[in-house]
């Protein structure tokens, strides 16, 4: 690299990510200390991980970005084979078959494979660009996502295959596919969410079976219901074929929908946990379990509250020094952060994974080159969707997932994984201008 390229790497980028890496050190030092004055080593490992990421982004960001093109179909199939042998040979823990290694070192394949489906996405986009099938186009897309999507399900891991949404959503979306695929995309993501949620709910928090919403969770009606959408779908789709009506078009629209939300409904079920399930439903009313999956709104709430506007000082929270809050390290490590630095400490991570994300929205918008902008896309809408979910997550207003919060959470692989996107991003800053 030349002096006048490295000059051209997105600083501020760099800096954020460092900058929230090192309050998650510190953090995740403070979470480990208890009452008899123990120090967990947590905070040592990450510092190992922390500079290993970091080299690699530097090292990525000398890189031309464009040379992972011809080897991204190799770099997504390696990353799936890694997730189907995580499903079989991986090490059990907190219920998921989510990581594989040798003695201590372990890591976590499906934080690897958000990138790698990333990148090979972003070349089908690119690739396909200029194609008149666009639903050819949108399927291949959902067919990309899908598979790492189910198999991190299957371990299961129902938090980070969520992750996998917003990169095919956002995605799909910037690269110019009809609004019709992703509305429908949206909409049977969301009414799927509903009828998975739905029983549990009302059985739960309203204390009471409707026999409507139970059927949801019944094989045979669930069975007669597919099996007369079926016919209702051919006969509609026909209709629009021959006499070109547009409600013979929403006809089939809305029977695919159904069709589609109630088998990937029946799936959920079959495969989801209660209690997984049941922390989708617990931020509505965390008082249904408050000794259950409640504990932790309820816990991460009191901790967040009693930071105040100032905090309580670092060193000083009482909620993870006391082992109040649960994954204090991991999921729970912006409780730790507002309760010892308050509001002001919480708006200071606010403002720096803002500053990435529109950074990255900026850099998608700028570069020349459509391959890297769709990269920068996804990995905005990563960076974004973490940042939602595990800080509304941690104020009550979000489901309790499981998925870190990115730099500062405990975990090399996500914390490697981040900064690799980091560094990739900051490549494609380099060679912004280009054309290729």
């Amino acid at each position: 690299m030349r002096l006048r390229d490295f000059l051209e790497i997105d600083f501020s980028l760099f800096f954020a990510a460092l900058l929230l890496t090192v309050f998650g050190i510190l953090f995740i030092y403070s979470s480990g200390i208890t009452p008899a004055g123990s120090i967990s080593t947590e905070y040592s490992r990450q510092i190992v991980w922390a500079v290993a990421g970091f080299i690699a982004a530097l090292v990525i960001s000398v890189l031309n970005y464009r040379r992972i093109y011809d080897f991204s179909l190799y770099l997504y199939a390696g990353t799936i084979v890694l997730l189907i042998y995580t499903c079989f040979f991986g090490r059990l823990v907190n219920g998921a078959r989510a990581w594989i290694g040798i003695g201590s070192f372990g890591i976590q394949p499906s934080e690897f494979a958000k990138i790698s489906t990333i990148l090979f996405l972003a070349r089908h986009l690119d690739s396909t660009k200029h194609s008149r099938n666009v639903l050819n186009r949108f399927v291949i897309a959902c067919v990309i996502v899908f598979i790492p999507m189910a198999i991190v399900l299957l371990q299961p891991d129902f938090g980070t295959s969520l992750v996998f949404i917003p990169i095919l959503l956002v995605m799909t979306f910037i690269s110019g596919i009809s609004m019709r695929y992703i509305v429908f995309l949206g909409s049977c993501i969301a009414l799927t969410g509903l009828m998975t949620v739905l029983p549990l709910w009302q059985k739960t928090i309203l204390n009471n079976a409707y026999p409507v919403i139970m059927i949801l969770t019944n094989f045979r009606f669930i069975l007669v219901s597919m099996a007369a959408l079926i016919p209702i779908g051919a006969i509609a789709f026909f209709g629009f074929s021959r006499y070109k009506k547009r409600y013979f078009y929403w006809i089939c629209y809305g029977a695919v929908l159904l069709f589609s939300s109630l088998f990937a409904s029946f799936v959920a079920h079959r495969v989801l946990k209660d209690y997984q399930i049941m922390r989708l439903i617990v931020f509505l009313d965390p008082n249904v379990d408050p000794r259950g999956s409640g504990w932790h709104i309820i816990q991460s709430m009191i901790a967040i509250g009693s930071g105040g506007f100032m905090g309580k000082g670092f060193l000083q929270g009482t909620q993870s020094h006391y082992r109040f809050l649960p994954q204090q390290s991991t999921d729970f490590i912006f409780s730790i952060f507002t309760e010892e630095w308050g509001f002001l400490g919480g708006l200071l991570v606010f403002a720096l994974f803002l500053l990435i994300c529109l950074r990255l929205i900026r850099l998608m918008r700028i570069t020349s080159d459509t391959f890297g902008s769709y990269i920068a896309t996804g990995l905005a809408a990563v960076f974004s969707f973490h940042f939602m979910i595990n800080v509304g997550m941690a104020m009550g207003v979000m489901p309790i997932t499981g998925i870190p919060l990115l730099f500062m959470s405990y975990g090399g692989s996500a914390l490697i994984s981040a900064l690799i996107g980091i560094g990739l991003a900051m490549s494609i800053h380099v060679r912004r201008f280009q054309r290729w």
